[in-house]
């Protein structure tokens, strides 16, 4: 039998909590823990070039220190997923250009959203949102933050020649569509582990982040059945699983405890 645990309020409920993207110019962008966020200008911000076909955002001009824990690096480049863009959009982090270098508005991410772009549902964005104004670091489940990554957490007996080293190779050599594919074939309305989740940690380095804290597994609405719930645990791989469910913009999260029952005289 599966119990319940409570494990955390929903954003409509939260009081001032605010984040602080750690700008190294010292010009603090805070985003309050309510529905919206305070946009704030800055006369310095990082700058991405979207990729419609990737559905990914391509860093060409990074400011502060956000990008420690925000984006995946291939062959020393930086892409952002659209939840990520979006994020760091509205806190006024980030300004969106389009092909032929022209701004795109806050309406015009919205849109790729509600468009399904890049995987990411509205109430998977609204997810990360409220993670991430915790101060929680977060990235894609199963999406390794560098290749470098990959082969800290391998063998560390040569891997040249064998089956695991020419994944990494492989892996290393991906183009622009291979990574997009990664995201886009994440299936929206698919109940699966969407985000890896890690306590706030100062010292986070994308290129041995460490095992997530958890993984977190959007609800449908109603609580998954065991059978689920067990297959999505050993998907895991022993790390805590916990859901998430969105309910008119209310964010709420829980986790389930394996519990026995008395046996009656």
């Amino acid at each position: 039998m599966m119990e319940a645990e409570d494990w955390a309020s929903s954003s409509g409920e939260m009081s001032d909590t605010e984040l602080n993207l750690q700008d190294t110019n010292d010009e603090d962008c805070h985003l309050t823990s309510g529905s919206i966020s305070k946009l704030q200008f800055r006369k310095d911000i990082s700058k991405a070039r979207w990729n419609d076909e990737m559905g990914m955002a391509e860093v060409v001009k990074k400011k502060g220190q956000l990008w420690t824990t925000t984006g995946i690096v291939r062959s020393s480049k930086t892409y952002c997923s659209i939840e990520e863009t979006l994020f760091l959009a509205e806190v006024g982090a980030l300004l969106l250009l389009d092909d032929n270098d022209i701004s795109l508005s806050l309406r015009d991410i919205y849109v790729k959203v509600a468009e399904g772009k890049g995987g990411c549902s509205w109430e998977d964005f609204e997810v990360y949102r409220h993670l991430k104004s915790l101060g929680y670091i977060v990235g894609r489940h199963g999406i390794p933050w560098t290749m470098k990554s990959v082969k800290s957490s391998s063998s560390s007996v040569s891997l040249q020649g064998t089956p695991e080293g020419s994944k990494i190779i492989e892996r290393e050599s991906e183009d622009k569509s291979s990574i997009g594919e990664l995201f886009n074939n994440m299936q929206i309305n698919e109940l699966r582990p969407v985000f890896d989740v890690y306590l706030p940690n100062s010292k986070f380095r994308k290129s041995s982040p460490g095992d997530p804290s958890f993984v977190l597994c959007p609800s449908s609405g109603y609580p998954p059945s065991k059978a689920v719930i067990e297959v999505m645990e050993r998907r895991c791989s022993g790390i805590p699983l916990k859901f998430s469910h969105v309910d008119h913009g209310r964010v709420s999260f829980f986790s389930f405890n394996k519990v026995d029952l008395p046996v009656l005289p």
